[in-house]
């Protein structure tokens, strides 16, 4: 059997799309209409340099942080994303592996494991919510999140429910029934590995969401919530305001592009706010989200935590981010190429390449601490900034 470990994100990356059946795969990778942002987002940390020294270098380096209360070793949170069909184990194989390498994990409401089954994995795990339903059935779903040990909420709202990919959007079943599932069977049987493992535990991956709703209630399937988030009118700033204190705890706005809304997420006392795109799976043509940070960082940097999201495949691109005035990342398609190559494992592989990207990092900029990064560590390109 070859080595299951992995140098780079991008072998990651190779092994799970030879792994995974292609839609699969092409649902990780995909982004909306002809995948400009998604591309930007990789692209634009390539446009901007670092100014190494080459004497004084400390010998020990402080990668730890905290946010929304919670500390972490380094910083990387495990973003929250969907149903996680590339390996059985799912978020609990995620929140262990975070929890291993002393980080915090966010849970989709879309996600495939209950909860309780995630928290138990990693203390540290924050509950994503969407604007979905009722607010009673919202608060019963955060109640829920509480009962559970959820440590903070995180709202969700860079999503605008275009589906529309130049490559063509992948064909996934929209439940479990037999009709649904026998065009998949070909892919299926020439991804004989992947479908072993799953045949392990008893049968294809689950297509349901159990934290989609309240405690009691049917579990839907992927689509049907889907359906029910679709349809709910979007909220306004008061709301978010209204579900943050509900919430009564950490909170992070997740989707913030913009100054003034960054703006709006102070006023209405969220704790955080990431800087996000939805992984270029939002409005085709908006900037990468490291272009937008460092305005969004200036702005409210002294007010709020501000993390962001997109494009990170490196312990570098970490660097960078933090130079520009992030206080961490989320990563969601680098831990999912982990997951898929090589289960819990492979996701604490990724979490080490990118710790020992930021240490080395570290070490060639001359700092002892995260804290100490700054623009002028960076060679930054005229018009970068969007």
């Amino acid at each position: 059997m070859a080595n299951p470990w992995f140098d780079t994100v991008a072998v990651a990356q190779r092994r799970a799309e030879k792994f995974l059946p292609t839609t699969v795969y092409q649902q990780l990778v995909a982004g909306t209409d002809r995948g400009q942002t998604n591309a930007d987002n990789k692209s634009a940390f390539a446009e901007l340099g670092i100014k190494p020294v080459t004497a004084g270098q400390a010998a020990e380096r402080d990668l730890s942080t905290t946010v929304m209360g919670q500390p972490m070793s380094m910083p990387v949170i495990c973003s929250p994303t969907g149903v996680l069909a590339v390996h059985p184990d799912g978020e609990v194989a995620v929140a262990r592996a975070a929890a291993a390498r002393g980080v915090a994990i966010g849970l989709s409401s879309f996600g495939s494991k209950p909860i309780e089954e995630v928290v138990a994995a990693n203390p540290q795990t924050f509950f994503q919510i969407y604007w979905s339903g009722s607010r009673e059935s919202m608060t019963a779903r955060m109640q829920r999140a509480k009962d559970a040990g959820a440590v903070g909420l995180i709202v969700t709202l860079d999503w605008s429910f275009f589906h529309g990919r130049d490559w063509g959007l992948p064909d996934l079943p929209q439940d479990m029934k037999i009709r649904s599932l026998i065009a998949h069977i070909p892919e299926a049987i020439t991804h004989p590995r992947w479908l072993l493992q799953w045949a392990k535990t008893g049968g294809p991956p689950p297509i349901t969401v159990p934290n989609a709703v309240p405690p009691g209630e049917p579990i839907p399937e992927f689509f049907e919530a889907y359906g029910t988030w679709a349809g709910t009118p979007p909220p306004s700033w008061d709301d978010i305001a209204w579900l943050r204190e509900e919430w009564g705890g950490a909170f992070m706005v997740k989707g913030i592009t913009r100054v003034d809304e960054a703006k709006r997420a102070v006023d209405i006392g969220a704790t955080a706010l990431s800087v996000s795109n939805h992984g270029g799976n939002n409005l085709d043509g908006t900037p990468a989200t490291i272009r937008l940070l460092p305005g969004i960082a200036r702005a409210v940097g002294d007010q709020i935590e501000v993390v962001m999201d997109g494009g990170i495949r490196r312990g570098t691109d970490v660097i960078k981010a933090l130079a520009l005035g992030a206080r961490a990342v989320m990563i969601g398609r680098a831990y999912l190429w982990g997951l898929a190559a090589n289960g819990q494992a492979g996701v604490e592989n990724v979490l080490d390449i990118l710790r020992s990207g930021i240490d080395a990092g570290l070490l060639g900029l001359g700092k002892s601490s995260i804290a100490e990064l700054s623009p002028t560590d960076l060679i930054i390109p005229d018009g970068f900034e969007r």
